[in-house]
């Protein structure tokens, strides 16, 4: 799978803004909709720290958006855009959200494993603003450094970073040597 451009929360914030009268809408495979009935059930951001297989520190913030089908809701018609701003607004009263974090789409039902997906793209369609999620595949870190990824033939790690040589040093040099009693010791 080719690896997905991330949208960050100002550029999503800013799409939704550009189109407030429109219904929003979630695909989350191929002809597979959220149902209409959904709500947006709460807006999370988390600051992910992470040392990778290679050693390295990572850091970065998702702004997660949850998304809930309540039983027995089959809606004609979703939300708008201006509702789905509204929840966002009242959010960013408690909890000022990071403009550059990673967003993502928390979604599941009763025939979808519960996950977090990328808003791949933004489609307009009559009336509608429909948010395209794909998910993301798993990646190292190292590679994407220009490293390797896989046990080596000589069984070192992977991605660890090279470990440092001991250096011998001969102690016993000829005609130096030291006996107890010397003084040397």
């Amino acid at each position: 799978m080719d690896k997905l451009t991330a949208i960050n929360w100002k550029t999503f914030k800013e799409t939704l803004e550009q189109h407030p009268d429109l219904t929003l809408q979630f695909q989350y495979a191929e002809h597979k909709w959220v149902d209409a009935s959904y709500h947006i059930t709460e807006i999370k951001q988390a600051p992910i720290v992470s040392v990778d297989c290679g050693g390295v520190m990572n850091s970065w913030t998702e702004i997660i958006v949850q998304l809930w089908e309540p039983k027995g809701g089959n809606q004609e018609r979703a939300m708008n855009v201006s509702k789905a701003l509204s929840i966002v607004k009242l959010v960013e009263k408690s909890l000022p959200l990071n403009p550059i974090a990673t967003v993502k789409i928390e979604f599941g039902n009763s025939q979808f494993d519960t996950r977090q997906m990328f808003p791949n793209d933004f489609i307009l369609s009559e009336g509608n603003l429909i948010i395209d999620l794909r998910p993301d595949a798993v990646q190292c870190k190292a590679i994407e450094r220009g490293g390797n990824c896989g046990t080596t033939a000589t069984d070192d790690e992977c991605c660890a970073p090279e470990k440092p040589k001991a250096e011998l040093k001969n102690l016993l040099i000829a005609g130096d040597v030291c006996t107890p009693g010397s003084g040397c010791c």
